[in-house]
């Protein structure tokens, strides 16, 4: 009687045993959801990057699908292969290899996406400098003032739209920037108008 006993018993230990090994996918998803949104955050994937809290929702989303996708298809083929593992221990295992592969391909894209934003970033810079540099020598004392106040838009490749602000909020000294010019190549505006009022995608400060 007390073999019998025990039959149960430790079924009812492997099986605690079991799912304690698979216990690992959903705090794991939550570590990885932060880790990926802080890479995203700072290491973009494309553009100029993205807000921390719209990154740590691309990254949820996503972790989300490879788990419910990956996860379910990868413990079916995972339970082909090891018929003694349980199945929810065969999806939590495949989730885990999801979400590290989620992580690995935000990593790879951001390193392969970083050149092009440090170029990005470079030209920037030097259209800034060019920019007070030409406002020190032909602005007037209102636009050197005021010059930290100046925005920019990006208008085509190597190509920026910077505005210094006038004693007239409607009216900006505006300037076309030309970075693929070593050192770059500025030439006045003759429109008045904002980049605000004439690019409703935003301004880039």
């Amino acid at each position: 009687m007390a073999e019998i006993a025990e039959g149960p018993r430790r079924q009812r230990l492997r099986r605690l045993r079991w799912r304690r090994r698979g216990a690992w996918l959903w705090p794991a998803f939550a570590v990885a959801t932060v880790v990926e949104a802080g890479l995203l955050h700072w290491l973009p994937v494309a553009g100029e990057g993205s807000g921390f809290v719209a990154a740590l929702l691309l990254a949820g989303c996503l972790n989300v699908v490879a788990v419910a996708l990956l996860g379910r298809l990868g413990g079916f083929v995972l339970r082909r292969r090891r018929r003694d593992l349980p199945t929810i221990v065969a999806e939590d295992y495949a989730g885990l290899t999801a979400l590290g592969v989620v992580a690995v391909s935000f990593l790879v894209a951001g390193l392969v996406h970083r050149p092009e934003l440090q170029a990005s970033q470079h030209a920037f810079a030097e259209q800034s400098a060019a920019v007070r540099l030409w406002v020190d020598a032909n602005g007037d004392a209102f636009a050197r003032a005021h010059v930290d106040r100046a925005d920019s838009v990006v208008v085509d490749v190597d190509l920026y739209r910077t505005c210094v602000p006038r004693p007239d909020p409607r009216s900006w000294q505006c300037l076309i920037v030309d970075t693929s010019h070593r050192p770059p190549r500025i030439t006045p505006d003759r429109s008045w108008e904002s980049n605000a009022s004439q690019d409703p995608r935003g301004v880039f400060r």
